[in-house]
């Protein structure tokens, strides 16, 4: 809007004028304002900066390993039910100074009725780094822990016994926790897992497969 001299109106038009101009600038600053900021606040979000760490990430530092089988080998038959059914040797390094006792869940993804667990071992102690052959079916062994019961409603460990095809896997994974469980003998894999809950430090495993 172009305003005429103040000499050729009255001083109450050219208020008018002015008032209108300045409005009308003052609409286009705020149009503006508006504008910049919807582009660059998108644009906050995508600098440099490293995504954090997904919550809940595993910490699979631990490594365990057997003197009878390799990491994907066959494990021998004296550890299945077609031999001496006695679990095997393991060994297992890279624990948390912290840890107060460990877990051995020992399953079978394989089944074709789902996971099959064959051994569940809880309140290992945090100094141990190995558990020997053959640990005793008994309800709690001294130096080496509290036995669950396992899928075939036993308690310790009872070795591969696939059906006839293709060879399974069978799991063993330690878990390394801040607390001592203080289960009764028994205890089931799923209530283990239930009262590990957030108390997991870190964890490993190695896995062996077996067929007829």
């Amino acid at each position: 809007m172009i305003c005429i001299s103040a000499w050729s109106i009255g001083m109450k038009k050219l208020t008018s004028c002015v008032f209108n101009e300045i409005y009308m600038i003052h609409k286009r600053l705020i149009l503006l304002v508006i504008t910049t900021l919807v582009f660059l606040i998108p644009a906050a979000g995508c600098g440099s900066s490293p995504a954090a760490s997904p919550e809940g990430e595993t910490d699979m530092s631990i490594q365990v390993s057997s003197t009878v089988f390799d990491e994907g080998d066959t494990i021998p038959k004296d550890y299945t039910c077609d031999g001496k059914d006695i679990s095997p040797p393991l060994n297992w390094s890279g624990v948390p100074d912290s840890t107060q006792s460990f877990v051995l869940i020992s399953d079978d993804p394989d089944a074709p009725v789902g996971t099959w667990v064959h051994w569940v071992l809880f309140d290992i102690p945090a100094d141990l780094s190995g558990l020997p052959e053959g640990v005793p079916k008994s309800p709690s062994v001294a130096r080496v822990g509290t036995q669950g019961n396992n899928d075939f409603r036993k308690m310790g460990y009872n070795g591969p016994c696939p059906p006839r095809g293709k060879p399974h896997r069978y799991f063993f994974k330690l878990y390394a926790l801040d607390i001592e469980l203080n289960l009764e003998p028994g205890a089931t894999k799923a209530a283990v897992e239930k009262a590990m809950g957030d108390h997991i430090l870190s964890e490993g495993q190695v896995v062996g497969k077996y067929g007829r």
